[in-house]
């Protein structure tokens, strides 16, 4: 298990390869299922299946949560970005697969990212959720942002990276999750895109570990982290 190193594969086979209980932290946002390629919002990037039988898609799911579970050390959490989706007319939230998983689910962030689509059929959602997980229900966090569980925009605005990656996670927001667990030095992000996890991680003075199918992300990322590294000497 490299440190500070993105891993260029499938999540579920390169976790395999790790370690029992080696990671304190992991912060991630996985594909969502909503009919388009991951981290693109169109059909340009087909390394992930954004297209699955719903039914599938949870069973993946589970299955990656189990492996983070078990890779992740005793006292640690998982902080887990996701919404809830509508699926031939219903309403589909995590909960579905999450209480299916090992892990303690600890509380749930409001993210209101700002959506500027509109609906005629319905509400539009312009909120996504992080789920804070836990092995233990004794898991704490230090509150070190001094903030109640719903963000804004403002807060943790979503960043494009110059038309590649068009809604990529904001270093903010990992960066003020992740201070939140001040004792955890090692960072796992097995979707890191374009390596938001791995800079935030950097910025607080942490190890990061990341994993991604895309190899066009890959690069990105590298590029990203070896640009903000670079600005730093």
């Amino acid at each position: 298990m490299k440190l500070n190193h993105i891993y260029h594969g499938d999540c579920l086979e390169v976790l395999k390869e790790f370690p029992d209980e080696s990671v304190d932290l992991i912060i991630t946002s996985p594909p969502y299922n909503l009919g388009n390629d991951h981290h693109t919002g169109n059909k340009r990037h087909r390394a992930y299946n954004d297209d699955m039988r719903e039914r599938e898609y949870q069973e993946w799911q589970i299955k990656v949560l189990n492996e983070l579970y078990r890779v992740l050390k005793p006292e640690g959490s998982l902080m887990y970005n996701h919404k809830n989706r509508i699926k031939k007319g219903r309403q589909i939230t995590p909960y579905e697969w999450l209480l299916k998983t090992p892990f303690v689910i600890k509380q749930e962030i409001v993210w209101f990212n700002g959506s500027q689509n509109f609906d005629k059929i319905r509400f539009y959602p312009m909120t996504e959720r992080v789920y804070w997980l836990a092995k233990s229900p004794k898991t704490k966090l230090v509150n070190v942002i001094n903030h109640h569980d719903v963000f804004s925009r403002s807060e943790w605005k979503p960043v494009g990276t110059k038309g590649k990656h068009t809604r990529a996670f904001p270093v903010q927001m990992v960066q003020d999750l992740a201070s939140c667990f001040p004792d955890a030095q090692i960072i796992l992000d097995p979707f890191m895109g374009s390596g938001t996890t791995a800079i935030a991680a950097l910025k607080l003075g942490k190890q990061y570990i990341g994993i991604e199918l895309e190899k066009e992300y890959v690069d990105l990322a590298n590029q990203r982290i070896g640009a903000w590294t670079s600005e730093r000497i």
